[in-house]
């Protein structure tokens, strides 16, 4: 109970303290001259989401004394380092041209704005929590040469800005298309860096202010359409499945009922005859149940992100919220993963469980650290935001040694002390029977291969949105249609497992414990696979960093949802497979 209560006050703290992140005006509440707070974000190629950097690692106007935002861990996490813009633009103020700065520019200034602008860089401010972008400069074509191109630096900023009574309801920003500084040449140039302000009432209430990010207006139809196509096909096709599997099971057993009533001594054949073997304990027992207990583990992870999700946590540009949710409840559910792990590892009759909770710990986090370890280094080579300080690191490493390995421990003792045992529907021979030579295709490989497939089909669609938004910059909202499209590919999921399961059964091959967890799991490949065709069609993506950052991450998601999805193929295996062998009798 105490953990039990621990965990859900953890979380009721996380999700109010979530929904809770804002800036120091935090009524958003000013009268007129009042400062609003203006933050500086940070800068970075448009199409390489992961290579951002700090807003005046370009030689911008920068303010005497920097302050810096205190910042929780989720914006740390998604590369926001905010610090005081130098644009002050208090509330309803109106002024056509104020001068920032008049900043002389070197010419390696020069060569650095070229270099920004050369790769379309974009910079992010937030003006009362709204945020807010804007790019660096452009590139003109002048002439028929293919060198002939001039780079221009913006050198002012207009603020567009509704607001309704006291609060700020919208901000736009425009880079003056006329007020440019040639950068083609390395030169020292002298620039008058300005801005302006306008304001305009609005009737848009403050409650409704964060909708504007929300509406994905005419393709919202679009994509309703595509999902409803999708849903419906696969639908189709699984219930196709589902019946002709009803069928082959109601004849099973009728046969079977027909050989028990006319002759005893008759070979039994088919799955019927591997009742011996077919509830014998997998090979690697103990690595088997580490993947359950990750895969559960990673299962209640998702299921509660979807709950914050629909619940309204995550509303748009909530920096760093999600993050902050999936660090703390992997941590808050490491308690289930022990728990699962060792309570299934002791009905196998596993000896060793200290190693079988090692190995639990291990399985998921320690690819993860690895791959971190590798990123963060090219990270810090490449001078980003998304080199972590040694505060956020060593928050992290607080978080798992506090709350996630002492959960494990307790789960882990507590699935120990448990005392179930194994439900099997018919005992065990002594001795394995030998497996009848199968063709090719009956192989594990090629049997993955076809089970991925049609779950990967449920969620093609929807996966071209998720990685739009994850690596790109649009903006993800509906969090209903990918529910409904998260339980639409855990019933492919689970029957098409089924089906695989039988037919391997029938073929009396009783080795299906792991083959069932693979199958279950190998739409994670397919994602991994997409993932190449995403990145070489259909976005633009370059650079050493965003690559290695762009797989990197997408193989510790793709081999979490391998675990998780594994982890569903096997649950449903297992109830299919109890169920067929409790409803016949044997010799």
């Amino acid at each position: 109970m105490d953990l039990a209560a621990t965990a859900a006050a953890a979380l009721l703290i996380l999700c109010f303290g979530i929904a809770g992140i804002a800036s120091e005006a935090s009524d958003h509440r000013y009268k007129k001259g009042d400062p609003v707070p203006l933050y500086a974000s940070k800068v970075g190629p448009f199409h390489n989401p992961s290579e951002t950097y700090r807003y005046f690692d370009l030689p911008f106007c920068r303010p005497e004394h920097l302050k810096e935002k205190r910042k929780a861990l989720g914006e740390v996490l998604n590369g926001d380092r905010l610090v005081d813009a130098p644009y002050k633009v208090s509330f309803q103020e109106e002024f056509n041209s104020k001068l920032l700065c008049k900043k002389k520019l070197k010419p390696e200034d020069v060569a650095r704005f070229r270099d920004a602008v050369t790769k379309d860089y974009y910079f992010q401010m937030y003006y009362d929590d709204l945020p807010i972008w804007g790019f660096v400069g452009k590139v003109d074509k002048e002439g028929k040469d293919l060198g002939d191109y001039k780079y221009y630096l913006y050198r002012h900023i207009e603020f567009e800005i509704l607001y309704n009574e006291d609060r700020v309801i919208e901000i736009l920003v425009w880079s003056c298309p006329t007020a440019l500084v040639d950068l083609t040449e390395d030169r020292e140039i002298e620039v008058d860096f300005t801005y302006s302000a306008k304001w305009k009432e609005t009737t848009t209430t403050f409650e409704k202010r964060m909708e504007k990010y929300s509406q994905t207006s005419s393709q919202l139809e679009i994509h309703w359409f595509s999902i409803l196509n999708s849903c419906v096909t696969v639908l189709l096709l699984t219930g196709f499945l589902a019946t002709i599997l009803m069928r082959v099971l109601k004849n099973d057993f009728v046969i079977y009922a027909h050989d028990e009533e006319s002759a005893e001594e008759q070979e039994e054949t088919g799955w019927k005859c591997i009742h011996g073997d077919v509830f014998r304990f997998p090979n690697n027992k103990s690595l088997f149940a580490a993947c359950l207990g990750s895969g559960t583990q990673l299962f209640t992870l998702t299921v509660l992100i979807f709950v914050l999700a629909l619940v309204g946590v995550f509303y748009p540009y909530s920096r760093g919220s999600l993050f902050t949710a999936l660090v703390v409840i992997y941590a808050l559910t490491s308690g289930i993963a022990g728990y699962t792990a060792t309570s299934f590892y002791c009905q196998l009759e596993g000896a060793n469980w200290v190693r079988n909770l090692l190995l639990t710990g291990c399985l998921f986090c320690g690819p993860l650290f690895l791959t971190f370890c590798f990123l963060h280094s090219v990270a810090i080579s490449y001078s980003t935001t998304a080199a972590l300080p040694l505060g956020a690191i060593g928050v992290i490493v607080l978080i798992w040694a506090l709350v996630s390995v002492p959960l494990l421990v307790l789960g882990g003792i507590a699935g120990k002390n448990s005392k179930t045992e194994f439900q099997a529907s018919c005992g065990t021979t002594k001795y394995p029977r030998e497996i009848p030579p199968l063709p090719w295709y009956r192989g594990t490989i090629p049997q993955m291969a076809m089970a991925g497939f049609l779950p990967f089909s449920a969620i093609y669609i929807e996966l071209y949105y998720i990685f739009a938004s994850v690596w790109g910059h649009r903006i993800y909202t509906i969090y209903s249609i990918l529910f409904i499209v998260f339980i639409l590919l855990l019933i492919v999921t689970a029957l098409i497992t089924i089906t695989l399961t039988y037919f391997q059964l029938a073929a009396e091959d009783h080795e299906w414990w792991w083959r069932s967890f693979l199958c279950g799991g190998s739409t994670g490949l397919f994602v991994y696979a997409y993932c190449l065709f995403y990145y070489y069609a259909r976005s633009d993506m370059s650079g050493f960093m965003q690559t290695s950052f762009f797989f990197g991450y997408m193989a510790c998601i793709c081999y979490g949802f391998f675990l998780m999805l594994g982890m569903v193929g096997f649950r449903v295996a297992l109830l299919f497979v109890r169920h067929i062998y409790r409803s016949i009798k044997f010799k």
